[in-house]
């Protein structure tokens, strides 16, 4: 069945099994790409069809979310679960509320989680889920009604030892808030269940932070290794919301300089520098105004360009930190063209197939998703441990932990990447996942 695993005959079964998937297909590729050579030259893996079994979820869930808005209408929305892999360690990756959740997304993102936690050394499983609920414009009561709502499905395929949900987009400590409540509430008692949580009631210090601190740590190391530093770089960040707002924070405390932020109506060029004040301006406008990143461009008298993506200003380091696919080939060659040395993705799979193709080709460091803005995750990891144990960690011991834990997913990244000198940070980061969750799949036996 497995003799014939060339990367063209394996995407062709994926995609007859998976029709119309184009981004959970692109995730699989990018992953098959660096791996199927290794499980050729290793063929316990191909006699066992590891690679096969690890694209296909362990289950999926799909339930009808009925709700009543401040109105008194009826609202139906739609609930999702990907439980992907727990070969090292429970379920655990976030819940998305966003109009664009569908099963193909959270397959996607679930695919791609199971590298990015055997990459932390923690022991997680992968898991993804979410709704098309849009929390934007809801009154707190809705948001509340909706959460409680969903948790009452969502609640009986979770738990501290099973599945793990954190937060996502559209699911911040409010959301996790709510749905930790009904929870609780439903189950009778008081465990780990989510990650994100308030710290009255067992969060976990600079969780919010964690993901951005992650990726400006990601790109020291990969300066670091070429004996170089952020110090004194121009930086290029897209996005403006929790993921930007830290790594941008961090890079400013690496002695970097960030002159860009956007949204979906655009970005702003700021060539002083988005300083410590600037970003305390940003934060509060984009958590608590829920504004438009325009406004910006207003107080402090910048470039604002609508429609646009930041790519085209001229800057040493760039970190997309928006969403999918926001950093395409012709990006990518106008970076490479304005003399662009590296970059760091903070999104999941932020830059496209043909993107990633041309950086590389071009010896660029290339620091993909799922090692780079694994900092979340490690952090909710340390949240489980935290409430496994009845304790909290300090602030600096967390920040010293999330240092180290990607400090050791560059390494693990350089020694499975490294050739003839250049450090394929991607293939690094898919053999690095691969290989320990592929062992403790052969060591389970045919399940």
């Amino acid at each position: 069945m497995y003799s014939d695993l060339s990367l063209e005959h394996f995407m062709a079964g994926l995609i007859k099994r998976n029709p119309g998937e184009e981004v959970f297909h692109q995730a699989v590729y990018e992953v098959a790409h660096s791996v199927i050579p290794y499980i050729l030259d290793n063929t316990k893996y191909r006699d066992a069809g590891i690679l096969e079994r690890m694209t296909e979820p362990d289950r999926s869930f799909t339930f009808r979310v009925v709700w009543e808005d401040d109105a008194g209408n009826i609202r139906i929305n739609r609930g999702y679960r990907v439980q992907f892999n727990n070969s090292i360690g429970p379920y655990k990756g976030g819940l998305r509320f966003h109009p664009s959740v569908d099963l193909a997304v959270l397959k996607f993102l679930g695919f791609e989680q199971t590298f990015k936690n055997s990459l932390t050394t923690l022991p997680m499983g992968s898991g993804k889920g979410g709704s098309d609920f849009n929390p934007k414009g809801k009154s707190d009561r809705e948001v509340m009604r909706f959460c409680q709502a969903f948790m009452q499905e969502l609640s009986k395929y979770i738990g501290p030892n099973t599945d793990i949900p954190a937060g996502d987009i559209g699911v911040g400590s409010r959301e996790i808030s709510y749905m930790f409540g009904q929870y609780k509430h439903i189950r009778q008692e008081f465990t780990g269940v989510l990650t994100g949580k308030a710290m009255e009631f067992g969060g976990s210090l600079i969780r919010t932070e964690a993901t951005g601190y992650g990726c400006a740590f990601f790109m020291e190391n990969m300066l670091q290794h070429q004996g170089d530093s952020m110090a004194g770089r121009t930086c290029l960040v897209s996005g403006s919301g929790n993921v930007a707002q830290y790594c941008i924070e961090k890079i400013n405390q690496l002695g970097g300089k960030v002159v860009t932020l956007s949204d979906s109506s655009g970005f702003i060029y700021d060539p002083d520098g988005i300083d410590a004040e600037k970003l305390a301006y940003v934060i509060n406008l984009k958590t608590v105004q829920r504004g438009r990143i325009s406004a910006y461009a207003e107080k402090y008298g910048c470039e604002f360009h609508r429609g646009k993506r930041p790519w085209g200003v001229p800057g040493d380091l760039a970190f997309p930190c928006a969403t999918q696919n926001e950093l395409d080939k012709t990006d990518a060659e106008t970076l490479l063209a304005n003399g662009c040395i590296a970059v760091c993705e903070g999104a999941n799979m932020p830059s496209t197939v043909e993107a990633i193709k041309v950086l590389q080709q071009a010896k660029l460091l290339f620091g993909p998703g799922k090692a780079a803005n694994a900092g979340g995750v490690a952090v909710s990891g340390l949240e489980m441990t935290q409430n496994s144990i009845r304790l909290a960690w300090s602030a600096e011991e967390l920040e010293g932990r999330l240092k180290d834990i990607m400090e050791k997913i560059h390494k693990t990244c350089a020694t499975y990447g490294e050739q003839d000198g250049y450090i394929d940070y991607v293939k690094g980061a898919n053999l690095g996942g691969f290989i320990k969750v592929a062992n403790a799949m052969l060591a389970y036996g045919a399940i």
